[in-house]
């Protein structure tokens, strides 16, 4: 299963590859062409000579982590945040570190020791642990610079559920590789980004590059439909559909096009919720801004815990989007793209 792969595989922000190289191999025989920009962008296109639209959809490869900082003379290794991560959930974690996966465990000073245990140690007061008994032992395997990720595996949980690290973003990026199976009466453009937990910087290039006449990004989204929060508070509610976005802190999307996203939905009977919160941001965020404009929407699968070491989705959710997305493109056919104002 693409997605249990894409979610075990290794990429933390500006360190995409692995995640790219297994992209290219699953969309390959269903393209007509790709680049990789000087980003590391993965961008496809199928049908470029077709008449209508140029339509663009968007998926992030990277994930949160962190970066190896220094070697401590101990063999204990300091690290920087890569991403939104929060340091409650740290110590205690196990990651792979460096290309070559180097097993570590992330420590801390145990709380008999701590006078201060009832607060919570930040990450830069935190190490990781590869077992190394010195500086030029570790040197042997890791060295400042390289990234270390969550050691997570992808599985099924209770009755329709998966669990795995980075749902945020390679959910959406094996709904995008699904989508790449399949044949449109349009230019269909497929954009594979680069660093968006650290700023949207790759898609502000693949928009560039791509000049296209609409964009959808496709994301795993905050979901907190769990004891102690407020209903208004939980963003998404597991199990209830995918989310399309009104508003977040990025970009708000043109009104026809949540129309259309929504009638899509309604005429085939998918599904759906508003995201109800409207803090964080996609890539859509730089795509909008591009060139003269570009009408960009988001649609994402909840996924509880999202920047954790493990998060949680439903499986129909899942399934439900990539629907939806199939009905969106197919109306798209039909009602092409309006001019600004129409």
């Amino acid at each position: 299963m693409l997605l249990a792969r894409l979610s075990e595989a290794r990429g933390v922000s500006g360190d995409e590859g692995a995640v790219r190289e297994l992209l290219l191999e699953a969309v390959r025989p269903h393209i007509d062409a790709y680049r990789i920009d000087g980003m590391g962008n993965l961008l496809v296109v199928k049908g470029k000579d077709k008449p209508g639209p140029r339509v663009m959809v968007a998926a992030h490869m990277d994930e949160v982590g962190v970066m190896i900082t220094r070697i401590e003379k101990s063999g204990l290794l300091r690290f920087a945040k890569v991403g939104g991560l929060d340091d409650r959930l740290l110590p205690g974690k196990r990651v792979r570190v460096g290309p070559d996966g180097v097993p570590g465990v992330i420590g801390s000073k145990p709380i008999h020791l701590d006078r201060k245990a009832s607060s919570v140690t930040p990450a830069d007061e935190l190490y990781i642990d590869i077992g190394a008994t010195s500086r030029e032992e570790a040197e042997k395997l890791v060295r400042p610079g390289q990234y270390a990720t969550f050691d997570t595996a992808f599985g099924e949980l209770g009755q329709g559920c998966w669990k795995g690290k980075a749902f945020d973003d390679r959910v959406g990026c094996a709904l995008l590789a699904a989508l790449l199976e399949e044949d449109y009466d349009f230019p269909f453009y497929g954009a594979f980004t680069v660093q968006e937990e650290i700023g949207l910087r790759g898609a502000a290039t693949a928009a560039y590059a791509i000049a296209p006449d609409v964009a959808l990004v496709l994301e795993g989204t905050t979901c907190a439909d769990i004891p102690g929060a407020d209903e208004h508070g939980q963003s998404t509610r597991l199990g209830h559909g995918p989310a399309i976005t009104a508003m977040d802190r990025t970009v708000i999307p043109p009104r026809w096009l949540t129309d259309r996203l929504v009638a899509a939905a309604e005429r085939r009977g998918i599904p759906y919720q508003w995201k109800r919160t409207t803090f964080g941001g996609t890539d859509a965020g730089r795509i909008h801004q591009a060139r003269a404009g570009i009408p960009s929407a988001v649609v994402s699968v909840p996924c509880r815990y999202i920047h954790s070491p493990c998060a949680v989705m439903s499986q129909q959710d899942y399934h439900d989007a990539a629907r939806l997305v199939r009905g969106f493109l197919e109306d798209l056919s039909e009602g092409g793209v309006p001019r600004h104002g129409d």
